[in-house]
């Protein structure tokens, strides 16, 4: 994961780098949204690490009973 579970040097430094990587019209909000990406496909990620995961079977099925609704 890149921000949770790190020392406060290592996350400024990814930061630091996102922004330096952002256009320079980017908006403050441009760099939360791009933050909070980085963290929820960070946390998706060491889901799938762990075996936290869904089969694609079981999310047809869902997504199905979800659209007949």
């Amino acid at each position: 994961m890149i921000f949770k579970g790190t020392n406060m040097r290592v996350t400024k430094a990814h930061v630091i780098e996102l922004v330096m990587t952002m256009p320079d019209d980017a908006t403050i909000e441009d760099v939360m949204e791009e933050l909070f990406f980085k963290l929820q496909m960070d946390e998706g990620l060491a889901q799938l690490d762990r075996g936290e995961s869904i089969p694609n079977e079981e999310v047809g099925r869902r997504l199905a009973r979800w659209l007949s609704q």
